[in-house]
Parts: structure tokens; sequence; C-alpha cells
């Protein structure tokens, strides 16, 4: 499993020109899930986003986490985040999991943090228009194969 996480002051998500979800300050987080991935990766990841300290204390640290600001997060289903560019030049997404597969584990992953953190959506495996405000910019990579704890 795969996450871009981008700290925010504010984000939208619209589906054939409607809003579907939208947050201020907060982490948006974009993420592609992997046909091997497991429950465990979905914990991993669920436990790193709620956790990562990208926001700044007092003393301007990365010391913060989202809900340590009182901030929210806003989940975009991408598979393409799946995919590879090792060779040519268009995503190679074979590797990404099957569409029933990656909702389970997209819903089953929204579940968790939602638990920890207040958390919206987007709707997976829609076309969708996103506009975030970033602030910093601060974006983080997350790739579960890569976490030690």
């Amino acid at each position: 499993m795969k996450a871009v996480v981008q700290r925010v002051h504010g984000a939208k998500c619209d589906v054939d020109g409607k809003t579907v979800s939208q947050i201020e300050k907060g982490l948006v987080v974009y993420v592609g899930v992997f046909d091997d991935d497991t429950d465990e990766d979905i914990a991993k990841m669920a436990r790193k986003v709620a956790g990562l300290r990208v926001f700044t204390d007092e003393n301007g640290k990365l010391a913060k986490s989202v809900s340590d600001v009182g901030g929210s997060i806003m989940l975009i289903s991408n598979f393409v985040l799946a995919g590879r560019v090792t060779r040519g030049f268009r995503p190679d997404c074979t590797h990404a999991a099957k569409y029933e597969t990656g909702r389970e584990y997209y819903e089953k992953l929204a579940a968790l943090i939602s638990a920890a953190v207040p958390t919206v959506t987007g709707v997976f495996g829609a076309h969708m228009e996103i506009e975030v405000r970033n602030d910093g910019p601060i974006n983080v990579v997350i790739d579960t194969r890569e976490l030690r704890s």
C-alpha cells in the first residue's frame, strides 16, 4: 500500500460537479492498493497516517499530528499510485489490486483512520476533482513495504 500525504489548509472533493467531501486544516491522503497488500498493510498505513507528525509545535518543529492540531483527513483512492514507470512513460498498473479488493481495503483503511481522526473520503473508482490548498507544501510518501513500525 502506498500513500501520498499532503498537509493542507483545506480541500474539497467533487464528483459529477457536486461536492462529496471537504475538510479544513488537515491532511489529504491519496492511497493506492497493491495486489499483494494484506490486513497488516492496512493497519500499518492507518497507524502511520494518523500519527504522522507534520504540523509544527510552538518551536516551529514538525512535532504534532493531525489530531494534535484538531484537523481532519480526506482519504482519496488513487490506483495509479500502485503503478510503475520503470519502462516507458505510461504507468503500468498491473500490480494494483483488483477493483473489489481495492475498494474493500480502501474502506477498511478509512474505517481504521476514522477511529482515530475525523475522516472523509472521495468516491472509490469515480473521476474526482480535488481542490487542495497546500500548507507548506509538506508532502510525504508512505509505502507499507518500507515501514519498520
